[in-house]
């Protein structure tokens, strides 16, 4: 059975940075295509970043965009995501996602495995 798990989050000042990793178990994880999601109180669960399986195919959502940085280190089958320049905006619980396909996807429909989330909190 494949296992996420999630750490890194914390309180953050405004303008400052975190990073976010995912550590995966199990039998398919140096197969599939790898994202983040979070979810903010009162919305929906919404797409952050995706990495395919050969690191080369990177998605990030706009309100990301320049700031956030996927990667993956299949050697230590872990999942990152550097985030620099936060707002408040940006507090949400985060979830690394698994897929058992290499492609990267943006739809958390597409995904199979989900770690249990990490809070991040952007405050003064």
């Amino acid at each position: 059975q494949v296992q996420l798990v999630e750490s890194g989050g914390g309180l953050v000042q405004p303008g400052g940075s975190l990073r976010l990793s995912c550590a995966a178990s199990g039998p398919t994880l140096s197969i599939g295509a790898m994202g983040w999601f979070r979810k903010a109180l009162g919305k929906e669960r919404e797409f952050v970043a995706a990495i395919s399986w050969s690191g080369f195919i990177k998605y990030y959502a706009d309100s990301v965009k320049g700031r956030f940085t996927i990667s993956r280190d299949d050697d230590k089958n872990t999942e990152y995501l550097q985030m620099n320049s936060l707002n408040a905006e940006d507090t949400a619980v985060y979830y690394c996602a698994l897929r058992n396909l290499r492609t990267a996807a943006t739809e958390r429909s597409l995904y199979d495995y989900w770690g249990q989330g990490t809070q991040v909190t952007v405050s003064s």
